[in-house]
């Protein structure tokens, strides 16, 4: 009998973020994601510590998607012995070049920062990796096209393993990965997107496979009917009418762009008036611009593409940025990081956040741990910077805008190509997602439901 798969999780197993998954089959390795762990410190602190097995020990890399809770520690595992290939669709190739650089970019002036203003317990605090490192992974990008095989095993021995990769929707180039290996399938959801998503098409139908490795990051819950444009076009109009400043925190990749297009309809309609619109991130800028290259992944026609340049200003200087923190209201500021993590959007914060005309708008998925965390659930105050900023201003969560499958859309996913004998392992969700989806797809759909813990290893 061959040897079986062997799929052991090391990331994204009770929390959102930190996607690490190995596949090993005979003497092969190979890593599914390289994620960062983000939100709380303990999460965070994985990111420093070694990685479970040895870089140089591993064949090759197969990345979902180009957010940096899939990629984002690329660079420290190419730096630290990892010397394969890493494989992904073009999209997410040139998304990694804007997303990579600029995250060693910001490791670097955040460990310069806290150095400058004492606030690290560490005497001469390090980013986790540089902006040289990231370079450098990028050099082991090798993007290939969707629903092309792509061997895992070349010239090694007797060795039998493939992978595909499959759209997902959710952002530019995010793909469904699929490894195969004699006759066996592991089939990786990656972020699986929305079927009535305003701005990427809907993702591919499952096909069969003996395990799925499936998101849950809403596992618990189902998307609001509401429109996003008419719930965007509301707070905009509140807020804009008492004098205030709309913040919205966005990834500079999906959701800026999903922010673009439903301002610029709503602008169209005459629903938000002439209130000024600047998208304060120069990665979500040259991001927009890749989405343009890419027309079969996404819903943009040449019409809402022209009305989004036209809509905002685009700010890419240091200096413009901060002349926004003076200019006042009415305006809207579109800003990274989503959750914010870091990023310019902290400086917006820390000058408008305590006003109460102004509006703090987040439009996806707050993990547990982070300051968008920390606003979803109610916080009067953030620590940024090293100092408490009160937070007056009205925060405003739509959940509306998401860009994952809910609950209902993964179910039905899944029972587009699942059959009596496919395993599910939820990945990607807090507790409580996770196990309010694994009672769903048991009684809805009657198959086998693995809740993989840190370390666990599933046979295939």
């Amino acid at each position: 009998m061959s040897e079986p798969m062997n799929v052991q999780f090391w990331g994204a197993v009770g929390t959102v973020t930190g996607s690490r998954t190995i596949v090993e089959v005979d003497d092969r390795r190979v890593l599914v994601d390289c994620g960062l762990f983000q939100g709380y410190k303990q999460l965070r602190l994985r990111n420093r510590a070694p990685f479970p097995v040895p870089p140089e020990s591993i064949d090759a890399v197969v990345l979902t998607h180009a957010h940096l809770d899939h990629t984002g520690y690329l660079p420290a595992l190419v730096r630290d012995g990892f010397h394969g290939p890493v494989f992904c669709t073009p999209g997410t190739a040139e998304l990694l070049g804007l997303l990579l650089p600029d995250s060693g970019y910001l490791l670097e002036e955040e460990a310069r920062f806290a150095q400058r203003k004492k606030y690290s317990r560490h005497e001469k605090p390090t980013p986790l990796y540089t902006v040289a490192d990231a370079e450098r992974a990028l050099e082991s990008l090798v993007p290939r096209p969707f629903d092309t095989e792509i061997d895992l095993a070349s010239g090694h021995g007797s060795a039998d393993l493939t992978a595909r990769f499959v759209a997902a929707g959710h952002i530019l180039g995010a793909a469904q990965a699929r490894l195969t290996s004699r006759g066996r399938t592991v089939h990786f959801s990656g972020d699986l997107g929305r079927d009535d998503d305003a701005l990427m098409r809907a993702p591919a139908a499952l096909e069969p496979a003996q395990l799925v490795v499936a998101e849950s990051t809403y596992g618990d819950r189902q998307h609001p009917d509401a429109n996003p444009e008419d719930e965007l076009g509301e707070v905009v109009a509140r807020v804009a009418k008492r004098g205030g400043v709309v913040i919205i925190p966005a990834f500079a990749v999906g959701r800026a762009q999903a922010l673009l297009l439903h301002l610029a309809r709503l602008r169209r309609r005459g629903a938000i008036g002439a209130v000024p619109i600047y998208l304060n991130s120069p990665m979500a800028v040259d991001a927009t611009a890749l989405y343009r290259a890419h027309p079969e992944e996404h819903r943009i026609d040449d019409r809402d593409y022209a009305e989004m340049y036209e809509l905002a200003t685009m700010v890419s200087s240091v200096d413009d940025s901060k002349l926004l923190n003076l200019r006042g209201g009415p305006m809207i500021i579109i800003s990274a990081s989503g959750m914010l993590t870091g990023g310019r959007v902290l400086h917006h914060i820390a000058a408008y956040g305590d006003d109460p005309r102004n509006a703090i708008l987040l439009t996806g998925y707050q993990a547990p741990g982070t300051r968008g965390g920390a606003l979803a659930g109610g916080a009067d105050e953030l620590r940024i910077f090293g100092r408490d900023v009160p937070i007056r201003a009205e925060v405003v969560q739509l959940q509306s805008m998401s860009a994952h499958a809910d609950a209902d859309g993964v179910l039905r996913w899944l029972a587009s190509g699942a059959s009596p004998g496919t395993r599910v392992a939820l990945n990607h969700g807090e507790p409580g997602s996770v196990d309010a989806l694994r009672l769903r797809i048991e009684r809805e759909l009657d198959l086998t439901v693995i809740t993989p813990e840190q370390g666990q290893q599933i046979e295939v």
